[in-house]
């Protein structure tokens, strides 16, 4: 009789008849994507996992153990920086300009370490972080340990996950053979690589808040909020009420942050999708007030999370003090 291969062990726990398949635990998800990203698994098998993943729908617990793994496949391993907030940016396909670049740099402005770290868009005429922040003189880091360094002097950072995790990296580029959205474009998100305490999260699906509330807890993130982003990003729309799933020094809690417009429409060229409209906003050049909220509420988001003693009122008021008496002529 053949020998079962090490890894069907996970595939049959998720794969079995309707009344035996069960979730993962941490330490189960964790062994079995130290498997994938060890390349210990054959396609067949990695196929069947993750889509059995996705039919079954993911826990907090697994995908924390799979966060667990990925950190264990960093190139650069205990790689230090003080760093405030962690920022992911793994929206690789989506029609908007990424608005809340300025929010980051305004809130670096403040003093806080901010790390952004993601992939890039696959698709022509879609809009990626990385030009976006290059419009600014902010260049991607070549590894954590040129991030750390670069962190030293600077308070926003980018590092692409192909330079420090590109075994994770690899796994996002099966969308287009499997057709779907994976458990890897999910937990991807969370991988916080200098384990900052605030963490901001920026869904595409609502129903992913409450998964991503469970990794983080499962992570023992003790900051961290999450809401329905533009694009899936961390971005806030300010044309609507958004409930925010938190955790504010480790305790879990629903924030309501009404709507900060009666507008419906951005009132931007969609076709226009030049990353210098960042830097035109900033300039004041460009004047797009739906966007200009967006920036503003993005910031005040980083805000209230770092304090969360503010008011929602008092969050978007220095906000917009801080939006408003920005340096315009600073980037030249």
């Amino acid at each position: 009789m053949t020998q079962d291969h090490p890894f069907a062990q996970y595939v049959r726990i998720l794969g079995k008849g309707p009344k035996m398949w069960r979730d993962m635990t941490f330490d189960e998800a964790r062994a079995a994507m130290n498997m994938v990203l060890s390349g210990e698994v054959e396609p067949l098998q990695l196929g069947a996992f993750l889509l059995l993943l996705r039919r079954k729908g993911e826990t907090g617990a697994e995908l924390a153990g799979m966060v667990a793994a990925a950190r264990d496949h960093f190139l650069e391993q205990d790689v230090a920086a003080k760093v405030d907030f962690d920022w992911p940016s793994y929206a690789d396909r989506h029609r908007q300009q990424p608005w809340f670049i300025l929010s980051a740099i305004l809130l670096a402005d403040q003093g806080y370490k901010v790390l952004m770290h993601g992939i890039e868009g696959y698709a022509d005429g879609y809009a990626p972080t990385r030009p976006g922040l290059a419009v600014f003189g902010i260049h991607a880091a070549t590894s954590l340990t040129d991030a750390a360094a670069r962190l030293g002097g600077n308070n926003l950072v980018y590092v692409g996950l192909e330079k420090f995790c590109p075994s994770v990296q690899a796994l996002f580029e099966l969308r287009p053979l499997l057709g779907v959205r994976t458990a890897v474009n999910t937990f991807g998100r969370d991988i916080n690589p200098f384990g900052a305490p605030y963490q901001l999260q920026g869904v595409f699906h609502p129903p992913y808040k409450a998964l991503h509330l469970g990794t983080a807890q499962a992570l023992d993130q003790p900051n961290s909020l999450i809401f329905k982003g533009g694009g899936g990003e961390v971005q806030r729309n300010p044309m609507k009420t958004v409930l925010a799933d938190a955790l504010v020094g480790g305790e879990a809690v629903v924030q309501e942050w009404p709507a900060m417009t009666e507008e419906n429409v951005y009132k931007w060229r969609e076709e226009d999708l030049s990353p210098e409209q960042l830097l035109h906003l900033w300039q004041g050049s460009l004047d797009l007030p739906v966007p200009i909220l967006a920036v503003i509420g993005t910031l005040a988001f980083a805000l209230r999370l770092a304090e969360p003693a503010l008011a929602i009122c008092e969050a978007e008021a220095r906000a917009r003090e801080i939006w408003e008496s920005r340096d315009k002529k600073r980037f030249g």
